[in-house]
């Protein structure tokens, strides 16, 4: 089967742009196959959203792009470099889905440590300990902190030295809704003209973040599009109301949601409209399906 490509913002990168490519790449564990013919380009600064279930790949591809993984066939390229060259991997910083940190430390001992490995400065972990609001947590240590904290700790580690290109491997997995909204804001707020791959298996979090989606299915390439792009195959429309109203009969009642099937998005205004009219005080209207849905069907 040939490889599925997809090139975003041009098909070659200007000097000084941010770009990733992978070229027929394929990439596994001990002789077996996880990535099987993946191909795509990257020349855009973005937020690129990476889909897939469990298993699909989606870790193995960024360990390939990190360069931790060689591909046993096809190649990766970096900003115009092999993947393998010193010189890709100091464009890129990986967080792995694991935080990894060394418990025994306190915060800005941990940083300090990173901050030898990457060449940063005294004047690097003042930054991030501020940015990341955990300056209060320095003298903590990691063992003591919550998931929540530890998380912000592995994000600082990251953005102690700029690069061009950040691989986030579900940087919000285990967080409660309020802590993984932050860490999302910080992330985007951090990322700035900067290439981000965002590893992640929650379809909203996809939509609030990202523009652009990869989806990974069965270790092959099955979607590169803005997400702007992706329709659902039925659009739902859910409201609350502030009042009871006979404005809603013939919807359906889903939990605390009155549904109903509609021909678009288009639809939306003149069905809320008429609802309006009809004397129904809206608490809150929002779609009920995702469009990234169908692509785990």
């Amino acid at each position: 089967m040939a490889a599925l490509t997809q090139t975003v913002a041009g098909s070659e990168a200007p000097p000084g742009v941010p770009w990733i490519a992978c070229r027929s790449v394929c990439s596994g564990y001990l002789g077996t196959e996880v990535l099987k013919d993946i191909s795509f380009e990257i020349t855009a600064p973005s937020v690129y959203v990476v889909l897939g279930p469990n298993g699909a790949g989606k870790t193995t591809l960024f360990r390939t792009l990190a360069g931790i993984l060689s591909p046993s066939r096809g190649k990766v390229v970096i900003g115009g470099t092999p993947g393998d060259h010193q010189t890709a991997r100091d464009r890129l910083h990986y967080l792995s889905h694991l935080d990894g940190l060394p418990e025994g430390f306190t915060v800005r001992e941990a940083l300090a440590f990173y901050a030898r490995a990457e060449l940063a400065t005294e004047v690097d972990i003042e930054r991030v300990l501020d940015k990341l609001q955990i300056r209060d947590l320095s003298g903590s240590y990691l063992g003591q902190l919550s998931a929540g904290q530890k998380k912000r700790v592995s994000i600082a580690r990251i953005f102690l030295r700029e690069r061009d290109i950040y691989l986030l491997d579900e940087p919000t997995a285990n967080l409660d809704p309020k802590v993984a909204k932050e860490i999302r804001s910080l992330i985007l707020e951090l990322s700035r003209d900067k290439v981000v791959l965002y590893s992640s298996h929650n379809l909203y979090e996809a939509r609030e973040i990202g523009r652009y989606v990869i989806v990974i299915k069965e270790g092959r390439l099955a979607v590169f599009d803005r997400i702007e792009n992706l329709r659902a195959s039925k659009f739902r429309l859910g409201v609350r109301l502030l009042n009871p109203s006979d404005s809603l009969e013939g919807w359906a009642k889903e939990g605390e949601y009155f549904v109903r099937e509609l021909g678009g998005p288009e639809e939306v205004q003149g069905v809320l409209h008429g609802l309006d009219v009809r004397g129904a005080r809206l608490r809150e209207a929002r779609e009920m399906d995702n469009p990234l849905q169908d692509i785990f069907e």
